[in-house]
């Protein structure tokens, strides 16, 4: 059901300005002493009245207007009163570079295990064991960090970015299937050798142990896992589908925990099994815990719930869901909620999407444009439908700014967490420029406010409309750089369809941008 009744939300709130840096720091001024009570006149005599200092009213100045395409009627505004904090920074980011330095310190952690227990010798057979020893351990190490960077801890997300993380987690995948498979064709020869036995006999041998059959059944699992999520073959998969098979992955690693205790490099000494079981038992009640505990109590304790639909144009909808200290969620601008919407035909997929204005009055926004079954049956969401809300992620904040003076580029529906970005970064008038490529004067959402927003900054708005295949290409360096001519000092966030993003990345770093201030976020890998 949709509605067509104004809602708070679709105010642009003031504008959150900042000082430049340039500026000197204002001398503050003494407080002023309370007026003492007024003495009674003595008769007959009269006190002069004591001056009242007045400050002169500062002339207004007229907000420039946003350059656009096409000039819309102005957004009936009404008065807003903005919270004190609009919203909370999380406690702790961990950032990427510490990440990388984490993993590729528990790598080295299991090397020195191996290195530890590893005897020399020139013999073939104790060659090939040592070679499957510690491919082993590396392939049951890279398991743990590949549930643990899917385990949603916010920490992580918030410092790394969902998209990242499941990048990471792809290219993990590969390396951990490379790693056992290097260590069963290793683990195979050298018994083969030792045994003097062919590779047929010593496989039907090998499978003779239940340890190690535990482990091929975990090994055929994550094959299923690796192959399901080849983007060729996952185009053509339901997501539940998709999902329901990576779930396997969690089985995969219990039977290979199973075969690693079984195993001489982890059962050798009492410390060694309790330190490696110690890290399992820590990965899953990680995943526990912000899996599956906390979506449960927040879904128990804010109570969300669908307010609204509204249409926002061919084919896009706006959905207010309001709740019960929404607050509490310390959702920022420009991040995202897996949303699970108890509904027929929703309810068994999380989707993920952006926040499309900031959080207020307990309301939370979401702007969808239906791209395929689940977004199409978004539409008819009707007021009341109870909603599982799992977030909120991401890094796209402004917690990644490092300029005074930021450009947000934005491509179709990514408007979303940028629209909400271009109302809360602080920044006084021209710092932020809003850049939206779309296809035609249709296709541009949320115009009104983005325009209502502009003015209320005087900050600069530019509409870039045309087909993706025209002879002009506005998102070219030199038609960026026209545009924005010190392009070179912005911090540059970017969300749009994935081609629009890797073009657009390639023409930013041409125009002089450096890729360290390009922040973005892909939610084909979030």
């Amino acid at each position: 059901m949709t509605t067509e009744a104004s809602h708070p939300l679709y105010v642009p709130l003031a504008p959150l300005t900042a000082p430049r840096a340039e500026e000197p720091r204002r001398r503050r001024r003494p407080p002023v002493p309370p007026a003492r009570p007024a003495e009674p006149p003595a008769a007959g005599s009269v006190r002069p009245a004591e001056p009242v200092a007045t400050r002169p009213a500062r002339p207004t100045r007229s907000a420039r207007p946003a350059r656009s395409v096409r000039p819309t009627d102005p957004v009936a505004a009404r008065p807003i009163r903005p919270s004190a904090a609009p919203f909370a920074l999380p406690a702790l980011r961990l950032a990427p570079g510490r990440l990388r330095a984490g993993v590729a310190a528990g790598a080295g952690a299991v090397g020195l295990l191996w290195g530890l227990q590893a005897r020399p010798s020139a013999r073939l057979d104790v060659l090939f064991a040592s070679g499957a020893h510690l491919t082993g351990l590396l392939a049951g190490y890279g398991v743990l960090v590949l549930l643990l960077l899917m385990a949603r801890i916010p920490a992580v997300e918030h410092g790394v970015g969902a998209d990242r993380l499941a990048r990471r987690h792809a290219l993990g995948g590969r390396y951990v299937l490379g790693l056992i498979a290097a260590h069963a064709v290793l683990a195979l020869c050298g018994h083969a050798v030792h045994t003097h036995a062919d590779l047929v006999t010593a496989a039907g041998d090998l499978l003779s142990y239940g340890a190690i059959a535990a482990a091929t059944a975990g090994t055929a699992l994550l094959v299923a896992v690796g192959i399901t999520s080849a983007r060729s073959v996952r185009r053509r998969l339901r997501h539940e589908t998709w999902r329901a098979v990576h779930l396997g992955a969690l089985l995969a690693a219990a039977l290979g925990f199973v075969h690693q205790l079984a195993g001489p490099d982890i059962a050798g000494g009492l410390l060694t099994r309790w330190l490696w079981s110690l890290a399992h038992a820590v990965v899953a009640v990680l995943l526990v815990w912000y899996r599956i505990v906390v979506p449960v109590r927040a879904a128990l304790r804010h109570d969300l719930r669908v307010a609204e639909v509204r249409d926002e144009g061919p084919g896009v909808v706006s959905v207010l869901i309001r709740g019960r200290g929404v607050d509490r969620l310390r959702a920022e601008p420009g991040q995202f909620f897996r949303w699970r919407f108890l509904r027929r035909g929703l309810w068994a997929t999380a989707l993920p999407f952006s926040l499309s204005a900031p959080v207020r009055d307990d309301t939370l926004r979401i702007t969808v444009k239906a791209l395929g079954d689940h977004t199409r049956r978004v539409r008819r969401l009707r007021p009341g439908t109870r909603v599982l809300a799992t977030g909120p992620f991401g890094a796209l904040t402004a917690h990644r700014r490092t300029r005074r003076k930021v450009l947000l580029l934005a491509g179709g529906v990514g408007i979303t967490p940028l629209r909400a970005l271009f109302e809360t970064l602080p920044g006084g008038p021209g710092d932020v420029t809003l850049l939206y490529r779309a296809s035609d004067s249709s296709s541009v959402v949320l115009r009104e406010e983005l325009e209502a927003i502009a003015r209320e900054r005087r900050a600069d708005l530019h509409f870039l409309l045309g087909p993706s295949d025209g002879s002009f290409d506005p998102l070219a360096p030199r038609a960026l750089r026209n545009l924005v001519p010190d392009l070179a000092a912005h911090d540059v966030y970017l969300c749009g369809p994935p081609a629009m993003a890797r073009a657009a990345t390639a023409s930013l770093r041409r125009a002089g941008v450096p890729a360290s201030r390009i922040h973005s976020e892909d939610f084909d890998h979030a």
